[in-house]
């Protein structure tokens, strides 16, 4: 083992990591709930500031998959679909099997440019986590309960808002609604076969609701609908701990483009669109499974040098006065200074863990377990 490779495995190391994303998360939220002061007075600025804002933050971890871990992001499609990437709204259907899957997506939004843009359809909860939530609140990102009735002007009020957004933006949605797990895909195909549905093999059955009212509600905005069906090589199973450990993996995306006029304008219509295409999906799984690969022309973006400057800059503002601070303590000698010190410590590594635990699939949420047994 390197000493490089060494120092990845490091509990030091990966402390000091989430300190750097973790403060400089809250400074950029703090400067965050500054901006709100634009609104009123330009709106359109007040956007192009969160986004870049919230670059500054996700792109930490795009970071730690590309320049840490090291992992490869390849793509399977046709040049005519890459060439539109970055350059128009879309929404994204994005497979939801891995506790990763959204950081493979992040990377591609860097990629071509739209990170800091990028929306998602995201349960209520996680707008009270510190950082993700926060930050997703000034980016207007759309929450919801996942109780339809309940959420159903919501979620329109919120897709309408963003018909004027001035950034290309890539709106994520997770149609299965929840991560997948065996127990889940269970109750989720019983409730198929109560519909008369074909069964899907490796997706849970999608909620058509999120996806038919945003394609009504951003008609005239978005332009595509972009399919990614998501997996890695070796059947690894990644997780976010390993990314920081710098385990390296090898992801391959397939992505497909619809244009949003080929969608059905009718709510049924659409949603036997989008229960037509997880099959295909379904197909896509079953023959990457076999082959070892997707269909289509291999393309592999290259990564750019902002998310490695970026956290360079956090780490060279922040560790710098956290070492100063630190070697006074010690050389203080003051035993209640140290353990205060070493207190605060432990606080930063539980929170820190905290964090990492929202993207694990074990700790995920029940939804689905019992919630696929209703109607939708």
């Amino acid at each position: 083992m390197g000493f490089i490779a060494f120092l990845k495995t490091q509990f030091i190391v990966h402390l000091l990591i989430g300190f750097v994303f973790v403060v400089s998360g809250l400074i950029i939220n703090f400067i965050q709930l500054c901006t709100l002061l634009l609104w009123p007075i330009n709106k359109q600025f007040y956007r192009r500031v969160n986004c870049r804002l919230a670059y500054s933050l996700w792109s930490q971890l795009v970071m730690l998959l590309e320049w840490w871990s090291g992992t490869e992001c390849t793509l399977f499609s046709d040049e005519a679909t890459v060439n539109t990437f970055g350059k128009e709204h879309v929404i994204i259907i994005l497979n939801h099997n891995f506790e990763i899957d959204f950081l493979c997506g992040w990377t591609m939004t860097e990629r071509f440019g739209v990170l800091g843009s990028s929306k998602v359809l995201a349960k209520r909860e996680l707008l009270y986590v510190p950082l993700i939530g926060w930050t997703w609140y000034f980016l207007e990102i759309v929450f919801c309960k996942r109780k339809w009735e309940e959420d159903r002007d919501t979620v329109i009020e919120g897709l309408k808002r963003l018909s004027d957004y001035p950034e290309y933006m890539w709106f994520l949605l997770y149609c299965e609604g929840t991560r997948f797990t065996e127990t889940k895909h269970r109750i989720s195909m019983e409730v198929a076969e109560s519909k008369g549905l074909p069964k899907l093999k490796y997706h849970l059955l999608p909620r058509t609701k999120g996806f038919t009212t945003a394609v009504q509600c951003l008609r005239g905005t978005v332009s595509a609908v972009y399919d990614v069906t998501l997996n890695f090589r070796g059947n690894k199973n990644p997780s976010l701990l390993g990314i920081l450990y710098g385990k390296k993996y090898e992801a391959d995306m397939c992505v497909r483009r619809f244009p949003l006029e080929d969608i059905p304008q009718d709510e049924k219509e659409a949603a036997n669109w989008l229960h037509k295409l997880y099959q295909e999906k379904d197909a896509l799984q079953e023959m990457y499974n076999q082959e070892g690969v997707f269909p289509g022309k291999q393309f592999k973006p290259p990564r750019r040098p902002w998310t490695l400057l970026n956290f360079l800059f956090w780490a060279t503002v922040l560790l710098s006065p956290l070492f100063t601070f630190g070697f006074g303590v010690f050389a203080s000698g003051s035993p209640l200074l140290i353990l205060a010190f070493l207190g605060l410590v432990g606080a930063a590594s539980f929170g820190v863990r905290r964090l990492i635990g929202v993207t694990e699939i074990e700790k995920g949420s029940s939804y689905g377990n019992q919630e696929f047994k209703k109607k939708e």
